[in-house]
């Protein structure tokens, strides 16, 4: 495996910490206060070619790779969790599910919108009872001639009151359970939809989360994603491409929470030296330091074999566990080596601390991963693919060039 960055993943890079640092950085104190979303940052994340990022050319991407999204993700949330979540659900839940499982006029229709920038997409799975048991949902799609005709609801949904297009999962065949459920796309603007944002979050104040219900709503049968009773299987594929994401946003949490507190240990004396210069707090820098090392290389790991349109579910799911873990405790040390000061927001650490708890929950719970990963060890877990393969990169010869 090849650890060097190529010119065009450092050309990404500097570019998003830039753009971080000038536009994210400054204004989450107040929109994290005020539960703000900022939907503007997608119109500038699609001029730099962020939208789209690993989506061929021909659908309006960029055409760069899987690790080239991790380090975009990365560097996202750095800035906040709530929009490295938002290129999660767009791009990862989404886009990418709509590229390996989507027709040819579905691509076209929907996701080369998306991959531009021009429709922003988000996923529909869980249900108030629904959550990791997916076959517990709810919600269904009964077929009347061209149509399909949805009810029920979603919840804890990622960009529930500004996505344009939703990737929906809905039974068609309730007596089959699992084999029983289809994946669907609706839009915003069918008569019967409806969204309600969630507040009082412990953390990612400044994302918009919430619910979306389904009141009758006529989806046309061209909105079907794949055959009728694929969606779990498709859900499953969409969750090995977030959780992907999710993966390699904790390292960007990590990240900050390790810049924040070496910074403060230059700043801050007690007993005469430097916070930084105590050997306790040194464990504490030098556990972010391997949290961070350890998360990229399972993130990366799990990149190349994307890259290379390889099964991931394991290695991803792993990545997924590990990194939000260790983004967990990175940030509640980070408070720690703040002291009181880590208590209130005049520091970032405390949102960092807040934010840091829901990727451990979502995507799959660390349980569930930790089920997932003895049941690999053990061999209980059938080795049979289960959706189709991810594209190889490179999806071209030519790639886009990146806007600085």
């Amino acid at each position: 495996m090849d650890f060097q960055f190529s010119e065009e993943q450092k050309m990404v890079r500097n570019m998003l910490r830039n753009f971080v640092d000038k536009e994210i950085i400054p204004n989450m104190k107040e929109w994290d206060e005020k539960g703000h979303f900022e939907p503007s940052i997608f119109k500038r994340l699609a001029e730099l070619g962020m939208m789209g990022t690993c989506i061929p050319e021909k659908y309006g991407g960029s055409g760069m790779d899987y690790n080239t999204l991790a380090i975009a993700c990365e560097e996202l949330e750095r800035g906040d969790t709530a929009y490295r979540t938002a290129i999660s659900v767009h791009t990862g839940l989404n886009s990418m599910t709509l590229l390996q499982w989507g027709n040819e006029e579905q691509k076209q229709r929907i996701l080369t919108p998306q991959a531009k920038g021009e429709k922003v997409g988000a996923f529909g799975l869980t249900e108030p009872n629904a959550g990791s048991d997916v076959a517990a949902m709810n919600s269904t799609a009964e077929k009347k001639g061209d149509y399909y005709i949805l009810n029920g609801s979603k919840t804890w949904i990622s960009l529930c009151d500004h996505a344009d297009h939703f990737l929906v999962f809905a039974y068609t065949d309730k007596k089959k359970k699992h084999r029983g459920i289809s994946a669907f796309v609706v839009e915003r603007d069918r008569e019967g939809f409806s969204s309600k944002a969630i507040k009082g979050k412990l953390g990612i104040r400044g994302g918009n989360t919430g619910e979306i219900f389904f009141d009758n709503v006529k989806i046309p049968k061209e909105n079907l994603i794949g055959e009728e009773g694929e969606g779990f299987k498709i859900a499953m594929s969409a969750l090995d491409n977030g959780r992907f994401t999710v993966a390699a946003g904790a390292c960007g949490l990590i990240m900050a929470c390790l810049e924040a507190s070496v910074k403060y240990c230059h700043e801050r004396k007690t007993f005469g030296k430097e916070i930084g210069k105590h050997q306790l707090v040194q464990q504490m820098i030098a556990k972010m330091e391997a949290g961070l090392q350890m998360s990229r290389l399972l993130v990366y790991k799990a990149g190349e074999l994307k890259n290379a349109g390889k099964r991931n579910t394991r290695e991803t799911s792993l990545a997924k566990w590990q990194a939000c873990d260790f983004a967990n405790e990175a940030a509640n040390d980070a408070v720690q080596i703040h002291g009181a000061y880590g208590y209130s927001n005049e520091y970032p650490v405390e949102r960092y601390l807040r934010n840091s708890k829901a990727p451990v929950i979502y995507e799959g719970t660390r349980e569930i991963h930790t089920v997932m990963q003895a049941r690999y060890v053990l061999e209980y877990n059938e080795d049979k693919p289960l959706r189709k393969m991810l594209p190889p990169w490179p999806f071209e010869e030519e790639k886009t060039e990146i806007k600085s």
